[in-house]
């Protein structure tokens, strides 16, 4: 029989059971500069990046701490020369509970060739067919050494879902807005002005640990200042990688952790080679040895233990296939700039170099100031324009419209060296936001393709070694710096990939595989 204790007791335990809060969300917040593409096949950006590597998976990923590739959405692969034979693994499934089966890598694929957008150059001339429902089989016209690199490029889609949803040829409408991935992330909204939002997902094949961020907020175009003051007020997490190297460092001082992510490209200034005065490679050339490099790295130095950046050694970052060692940076010479500046068929006098910058990234405008400067010392005019991306993007496409020297980081999408200089200099590859060089030069033809299409990593250096070296002579670019990109973050999170070197990927973007991260608070 039970006595006015034990009821009293039972009526507490009761009130606490119903009264017991329900496990709090964890969200993670986060910023990017430009505007986020939801449809995989557009992705080309970091902003993209981020989004596809959460919403979607692809065949293989980057081998963390170290080079190669692992299977990922596939089990196992076999190479034939130019023929790769995948078998899928068979406990995929899409968010919409549809299985991945082969005929959905084939759409994918087939897709972003028919779309020609984003990375769609990466599968130029691969035929891709289904033998079953868990084998597909890509033919290549010709070998292309980095390929297996390339399939972290390509993101699976629902076909199936897509088809049932658009009235629209490869569903552009329907993808522009909503997700169709196996990926560990879906997509709860989105508004590529202003924010995605996306939230774990259940059925995810890998599974997503409890400790993972529940929800995600990225948001896009936040003021530095806004973001300082957020991560201040402990309503921000992780800071995108354009702040003002100055507001890094008092972030950190303020007690904010710094993750990185190994640079595999660089900071660029880029120099329109079909404008005049810079269609004359000796002016080209005095500009490039103009430049002061060394002030540049102390422009992006966060403290003394981290940097943006490192010095350059010439047209490919140091570690990759080519590059220059450590100790062959580069530097100002003016004695050699007044040289090539007097061979130059143009006078300095008459010269006016507009110099632009992304509107999105303040840190430009200050390099645009650098390089005025340096220009004014040999007696060279040059005017600043602030572009905003999009009007960046537009103008370059044709030469005319676009600017004398342009500031762009670049990166190898892929992690391999042909992913970042095929798009930039390739003759076949004009007009994009990466290529605003306009470069049509015959033997960097040449070894850009020797570099593809090599059967051994020597064969490949000797490619690239040779690309660097021409490179270098006809001066398409200067070569500001190799990157590394620097965020600040709340101690909220924790993110091994961006700050365990035996947990990267060595691939820019995929540090923000949100389901390898951890909320502590």
């Amino acid at each position: 029989m039970m006595n006015k204790y034990s009821l009293l007791t039972s009526a507490l335990l009761a009130a606490m059971t119903v009264a017991a809060p329900a496990m709090a969300e964890s969200v993670l917040r986060l910023d990017e500069v430009a505007v986020g593409e939801l449809d995989p096949a557009k992705a080309s950006d970091y902003a993209d990046s981020i989004l596809m590597f959460n919403v979607y998976d692809t065949l293989v990923l980057p081998q963390q701490g170290g080079p190669g590739h692992t299977p990922h959405l596939a089990a196992s692969w076999e190479n034939d020369g130019a023929t790769y034979t995948f078998t899928l693994r068979d406990d995929v499934k899409f968010q919409s509970g549809n299985p991945l089966r082969a005929e959905d890598v084939v759409y994918s694929i087939e897709r972003m060739q028919a779309l020609g957008a984003g990375l769609s150059y990466l599968f130029a001339g691969v035929t891709t067919a289904a033998v079953d429902e868990n084998t597909v089989t890509f033919t290549l016209e010709a070998p292309y050494a980095p390929f297996v690199a390339s399939l972290v490029r390509l993101p699976i889609v629902d076909k199936a879902l897509i088809e049932a949803n658009s009235d629209e040829e490869w569903g552009g409408d329907f993808l522009s807005a909503n997700a169709a991935g196996t990926g560990a992330y879906g997509v709860r909204s989105h508004n590529p002005q202003e924010e995605t939002v996306m939230t774990k997902s259940d059925s995810y094949f890998l599974g997503v640990p409890d400790v993972a961020p529940d929800t995600v907020r990225l948001r896009y175009g936040l003021e530095p200042a806004t973001v300082r003051t957020l991560i201040a007020q402990g309503e921000h997490d992780i800071a995108s990688q354009w702040l003002p190297p100055e507001v890094i460092s008092a972030l950190a001082k303020d007690g904010a952790q710094l993750l990185t992510e190994a640079g595999t490209g660089g900071f660029y200034f880029k120099m329109n080679t079909t404008k005049a005065p810079l269609d004359d490679v000796n002016c080209r050339l005095a500009l490039s040895h103009a430049f002061d490099y060394s002030t540049a790295i102390q422009m992006i130095a966060i403290n003394d233990e981290v940097s943006a950046g490192s010095p350059s050694t010439g047209a490919i970052p140091v570690g990759m296939f080519g590059a220059n060692s450590a100790n062959m940076q580069m530097s100002q010479d003016l004695d050699k700039a007044k040289e090539y500046l007097a061979a130059c068929k143009y006078d300095a006098a008459d010269m006016n170099i507009e110099v632009s910058w992304i509107a999105e990234v303040p840190l430009e405008e200050r390099f645009a100031l650098l390089m005025q400067s340096n220009f004014s010392q040999l007696g060279i005019k040059s005017e600043i324009q602030k572009m905003p991306w999009a009007l960046f993007a537009e103008q370059v496409s044709k030469p005319e419209n676009t600017p004398h020297i342009s500031q762009l980081f670049v990166n190898a999408v892929t992690g391999d060296p042909d992913t970042l200089l095929y798009g930039m200099y390739h003759s076949s590859t004009p007009g994009t936001w990466q290529s605003p060089e306009h470069l049509n030069d015959a033997e960097v033809d040449q070894h850009l393709v020797a570099g593809r299409s090599a059967s051994s990593d020597a064969e490949r250096t000797e490619a690239y070694s040779a690309l660097n070296a021409r490179l270098l002579a006809i001066a398409p670019t200067i070569y500001g710096f190799d990157r590394q990109s620097v965020f600040a973050a709340s101690n909220r999170v924790k993110v091994p990939a961006m700050s365990d070197a035996s947990q990267a990927f060595g691939l820019d973007g995929m540090g923000f595989s949100f389901r390898l991260m951890e909320m502590v608070e």
